[in-house]
């Protein structure tokens, strides 16, 4: 799955240190000529001056990823180097954890603003020249926080959990350009895990034991929409499904009949992962009775 990534240019954001750093240095051994990330100036430089010691290509890129005008910099300074991004990693962020009740508004924002806003704009900024050169691969940085959430992060599982939006949107319109888009949700002993889980622990989970996963979204022969779980050297996916369901009706007693038929509806057997949002509605239409054709021209 990987491919020949020799020679393929790649971001990494917050690449700084910790898991940045970690997806930096494995993509430069594997030939790849790496734009080093990090809002800390000092931090990108001595990644990409690593990068280089080994043999390696490395372009240090100290920029804000809330900062259209610095990520569209960022974007320029690596296209004149090299001819264009091939990969993107939305990796930067930070935590504000609290619980809900003493959370600060304006750390919820903040949250949002790095990780989902952020990613955003960077992936903007490359989103043009993959869809033209017909090669892309963005990997976003989601987390089981958002998948399925964790005290005291309301404001970061938010945010994680609309990463997986953005992924399955953007992988949807960038399939026919070779435009593949993934999420990576890690565990790794970082900065932002410190105090967080037990020294025993926390040696186990080193952020090389993720960053292999990384090299599987990103390569020629990629998956698109994946959500891959890595940590202390384990893989799993992750997936958004929808049961069967019931159908119940719109009359004035369907709000009981739901109730009543609850376990139904929840019952996992059979359920599926949607190609597409519109299959929610294309399964409840026919539930109601309403042919293919009827739908297609609906839509």
């Amino acid at each position: 799955m990987t491919g020949d990534l020799q020679d393929r240019v790649a971001i990494v954001t917050g690449a700084g240190g910790g898991l940045g750093r970690s997806h930096a240095l494995l993509l430069a051994r594997r030939g790849v000529r790496v734009v080093v990330n990090d809002s800390n100036v000092a931090a990108a430089a001595t990644v990409a001056a690593e990068i280089k010691a080994s043999g390696g290509s490395a372009l240090a890129a100290p920029a804000s990823v809330t900062d259209e005008e610095q990520v569209a910099a960022m974007i320029d300074s690596a296209t004149r180097a090299w001819g264009g991004v091939d990969i993107l990693i939305n990796n930067a962020g930070i935590l504000r954890d609290r619980s809900f009740a003493k959370m600060d508004l304006a750390d919820f924002r903040l949250v949002v603003e790095v990780h989902l806003m952020g990613a955003a704009i960077c992936s903007k900024a490359v989103w043009d020249q993959m869809r033209e050169r017909r090669f892309g691969r963005i990997v976003m940085t989601t987390s089981s926080s958002g998948l399925y959430g964790n005290f005291g992060q309301a404001n970061y599982g938010a945010a994680k959990m609309a990463l997986v939006g953005l992924m399955q949107t953007l992988a949807i319109e960038g399939e026919k350009y070779n435009v593949r888009v993934n999420c990576l949700a890690p565990t790794a002993a970082t900065a932002m895990t410190e105090g967080v889980l037990a020294p025993d622990a926390l040696a186990r989970l080193s952020p090389e034991a993720v960053s292999p996963g990384l090299l599987a979204l990103v390569g020629d022969g990629a998956p698109t929409r994946t959500i891959l779980c890595a940590g202390a050297g384990h893989f799993a996916s992750a997936h958004v499904t929808l049961t069967d369901g019931v159908f119940i009706g719109d009359d004035r007693d369907a709000a009981e009949r739901l109730i009543a038929a609850w376990d139904r509806v929840v019952d996992r057997a059979g359920e599926v992962v949607p190609a597409y949002g519109f299959t929610q509605a294309e399964r409840e239409l026919a539930s109601a009775g309403f042919d293919a054709q009827t739908m297609a021209v609906a839509r």
